[in-house]
């Protein structure tokens, strides 16, 4: 049964990251399957309104006030009108929100149950319990799967945090985990250089990502191994910590930073390594050792959240989160490296079939075949529901479902939904003559064309 899906999160192309890459795969993916989907995010510089990506893959780049990392400002009902009228312009069935981090995803969904649409999640990070931020998030996530379909986490690990953070029953949370395009990071030992062991790092440079670790283990690398030299991809608050350490130790000549690095050209920078670096304090999932070990690399990474679950046991060294263990475990790898001889090629049949989109499309379409016939809450047992999340939360949330309850009323009436437009459905057989080499060259790059709707 073909469904309308609106996929909503702040975190989409051209931002680059593992949510936004889980987003456009997954919403290709479906589309082939005969799904209808679109996607609605924040607007990013000028690019705002409605795009097209390949396939026809349709994008509402909504105008919204950004705070912080592309998180956009919660506004709960500012994002209402809009949503309200791109939902019934799409004839959209299912409401699909990713990420906890994203005031759109929590705002889509509380405004989706209210307009009685299906709603599901997908959890892509860790969170602790102890901290103010965690606390309040972990609080906001209550609120916000308290009246959800069902959630989905990319991990068993983000399947237990979730369920604790969320007070959630296992029997409403699938695990479904990310996927990878194999014959996009295909090997090529020949583009390594032959007389160094290459380490690459390709991250956000931030805190959560280990980035004080990697500062402090990549002089006594080098110190330790004079052959091996970093190639280090991103950016962030943290590069500065990077290029103060390299000013320090002299390092010039070994620790490279090429600054952000575009989807389409990752596989570029990993064939320049033999080994790939993960310095993670926490993951849910961690699609970049995927992606490296596909392109033939040699991955250590810290022993955090999911990472475990993500690869066979001879294509990564794990260490612990700490100096000392991590400097033990990459001079492993060049040890490796360079007296045992790798099968990169391997690698990339071994987890081809491991990790597909076509697989996760699939495991998804059971959740919304799941969902699709599973009962509207009346508005009652929604009030229920909220006031259970605790004993002043409780009271606040059943005030905010209900003023959101009565703002859906009010707009009903001043722009009743049978004045609304309905979307002309994009043309695809008219772009199914288009050479397959060409499409895939296209899908390669991630290259949108900016038609407006």
């Amino acid at each position: 049964m073909p469904y309308n899906i609106c996929m909503v999160s702040d975190f989409f192309y051209p931002n680059v990251g593992g949510v936004e890459s889980h987003l456009y795969q997954l919403s290709q993916r479906l589309s082939q399957r005969g799904h209808k989907v679109i996607i609605i995010t924040h607007a990013y510089g000028n690019r705002t309104g409605v795009r097209y990506l390949t396939n026809g893959l349709k994008v509402y780049y909504v105008p919204t006030m950004v705070i912080y990392s592309s998180a956009t400002f919660p506004t709960i009902y500012g994002f209402f009108p809009i949503f309200r009228n791109i939902v019934i312009r799409e004839s959209i069935d299912i409401v699909h929100g990713h990420q906890a981090f994203s005031s759109l995803c929590h705002e889509a969904i509380l405004h989706g149950k209210t307009m009685g649409l299906k709603a599901c999640f997908t959890d892509h990070s860790l969170f602790g319990f102890a901290d103010a931020s965690s606390i309040l998030t972990n609080k906001l996530l209550k609120f916000t799967l308290s009246d959800i379909d069902h959630v989905i986490c990319v991990s068993h690990t983000s399947k237990e945090n979730t369920v604790l953070r969320a007070a959630l029953s296992p029997r409403h949370v699938s695990v479904i985990p990310n996927a990878v395009v194999a014959s996009q990071f295909l090997p090529d030992p020949t583009a390594a250089d032959p007389n160094y062991i290459t380490v690459v790092v390709i991250s956000r440079l931030v805190y959560r990502k280990g980035m004080d670790l990697l500062v402090a283990i990549i002089p006594r690398i080098c110190a330790m191994h004079p052959k091996v030299k970093f190639i280090i991809g991103g950016d962030g608050p943290k590069r500065i910590d990077l290029e103060q350490m390299r000013e320090k130790h002299l390092l010039h000549d070994r620790v490279e930073l090429i600054g952000s690095v575009k989807h389409h050209d990752v596989r570029n920078v990993l064939i320049q390594g033999q080994i790939f670096l993960n310095t993670s304090l926490t993951e849910a999932f961690c699609i970049a050792i995927v992606e490296a070990a596909c392109a033939g690399l040699l991955v250590v990474s810290t022993k955090v959240g999911g990472v475990p679950e993500v690869l066979p046991r001879h294509m990564i060294n794990y260490a612990k989160p700490e100096e000392d263990d991590l400097v033990i475990a990459v001079s492993k790898a060049i040890h490796m490296i360079r007296y045992e001889v790798p099968k990169p090629l391997t690698f990339n049949e071994e987890l081809k079939d491991k990790y597909s989109w076509k697989n996760v499309a699939e495991r998804t379409e059971k959740v919304y075949d799941l969902i699709s016939y599973s009962q509207t809450s009346p508005l009652i047992e929604r009030l229920r529901r909220y006031y259970g999340c605790g004993f002043y939360a409780g009271k606040i949330f059943c005030m905010v479902m209900a003023l959101d309850y009565l703002f859906w009323i009010f707009l009903e009436y001043v722009f009743p939904r049978e004045a609304i437009e309905q979307a002309q459905p994009f043309p695809y057989k008219k772009y199914q003559s288009f050479d397959k080499s060409e499409r895939y060259q296209t899908t390669n790059k991630v290259k949108p064309s900016l038609i407006d709707d």
